[in-house]
């Protein structure tokens, strides 16, 4: 192996002549001691002319690629410093054993940064049922009063405003960027458990693909990194090069370096929500539960030719507008002209897949969509109008009331008719 110093020099000449040796000399390859060799330096060598300068080229290379990820982390963390909060939550959960009164009162930390419009990105679990919030910009001793704007336990974020012109001195915000690819490098900037101070962890992205979020039992799109996401991280940013990639918000238990971010996707739906309504309007869904088609005798049972694909429709939620429109054993070959593969999964980015239901997600409140299907053997389209999950909820509650109201009239009246 090639030595950074004259006495490892010295060595090579057993093994090379002294023309190689002074040609090297001559090169300028032999480096002074602090010199970090790379790996691509091998014993197994014939010193040449050309090698001399391929290795230099390569050693040039090399060099630019670590000072590009050294300066692409410094202005990381430079970006962080002005926009990345810490943020302190008084919270006081229900008692449903008791629920005339509260658990006693926590106090919680978490993470956020500012966005456009002078608001405050974090996640919904960490402000979820708070007393007051503080938050406390980088380098400041003082603790500002916010106030929660609008809360998405489905998508697991919220936002936060202050009202202090105090606050917004300095800081700036962060611009919210694209779907990192598989390997890229992002760092995760926050304040995790373990120390006061801001924390920045970095790793590459292993993983896109809908994901089980805790907070809000819900399947929407999420990011696997192996960046070290502890308590404390939730509600910070994913910087990749200077835009947000993504909020950190949970992480496998019993597995090593697997966190999990909110894509750019899912923030934008939530922030667009707000924007265009003035309250959190949810995530839509189409209210089935399907099975794959991958066996070929199911296939088979419901007619279908060789060249179709899609998903067998087992359940329909009876609050959901696709309830009068699809049957149950229908066969979903389309969603929007989207192809579905009998595994209910469709294309997405570089030969990488992802199941369907992102595409109901992604789709705004009242926005309707274009389903084909297979249906004894014949196909149709139908188009079906989508609602988020908490109209559902709602829209069943204020049923059960109009029919308790109704019937509580009905009984009045009835008990109290004149002789």
């Amino acid at each position: 192996m090639l030595s950074c110093s004259i006495r490892s020099l010295r060595r090579l000449k057993c093994c090379c002549n002294k023309r190689w040796s002074s040609l090297i000399l001559a090169k300028g390859y032999c480096f002074s001691k602090p010199k970090v060799v790379p790996s691509f330096c091998n014993t197994d060598i014939k010193f040449s002319r050309f090698y001399v300068w391929e290795q230099q080229s390569s050693l040039r290379q090399w060099r630019r690629r670590s000072l590009y990820t050294v300066t692409d982390t410094y202005e990381a963390i430079e970006l962080a410093l002005d926009s990345v909060v810490k943020i302190f939550t008084v919270s006081s959960s229900p008692n449903y054993f008791l629920p005339w009164q509260n658990k006693s009162q926590r106090e919680t930390m978490g993470s956020g940064f500012v966005i456009p419009g002078k608001k405050i990105l974090t996640n919904a679990h960490v402000v979820a049922d708070h007393t007051f919030v503080l938050v406390r910009k980088h380098g400041s001793p003082t603790k500002y009063r916010a106030e929660v704007q609008a809360v998405g336990h489905e998508c697991d974020l919220a936002i936060l405003v202050v009202e202090s012109p105090e606050f917004w001195e300095g800081m700036n915000f962060l611009e919210l960027g694209d779907i990192p690819f598989l390997q890229e490098a992002v760092a995760v900037v926050g304040y995790p458990q373990g120390g006061d101070n801001i924390s920045v962890t970095k790793g590459v992205v292993s993983r896109v693909e809908p994901t089980q979020y805790v907070h809000g039992a819900t399947q929407l799109m999420a990011i696997q990194i192996d960046a070290a996401i502890n308590p404390g991280n939730s509600g910070g940013p994913a910087i990749m090069g200077n835009k947000v990639a993504g909020v950190a918000f949970q992480n496998l238990s019993g597995a090593e370096n697997i966190g999990y971010i909110i894509p750019v996707p899912v923030i934008k739906h939530f922030i667009a929500g707000i924007e265009e309504s003035g309250k959190y309007m949810g995530f839509c869904f189409m209210g089935l539960s399907c099975q794959p088609t991958e066996n070929v005798q199911l296939r088979n049972h419901f007619k279908m030719q060789p060249h179709m694909t899609g998903v067998l429709v087992s359940k329909i939620n009876p609050l959901s507008d696709a309830y009068g429109v699809l049957k149950k054993d229908d066969i979903i070959l389309e969603f929007d002209g989207v192809p579905i593969a009998n595994d209910g999964t469709v294309p997405f980015r570089n030969r990488e897949r992802i199941t369907f239901d992102h595409l109901v997600s992604m789709k705004k409140p009242n926005e309707t969509a274009l389903v084909k299907l297979l249906r004894n053997g014949g196909e149709h389209a139908f188009t079906i109008t989508l609602q988020p999950v908490s109209n559902s909820f709602t829209g069943l509650l204020n049923i059960v009331i109009s029919t308790i109201c109704i019937n509580l009239v009905t009984w009045v009246n009835e008990s109290f008719k004149e002789p």
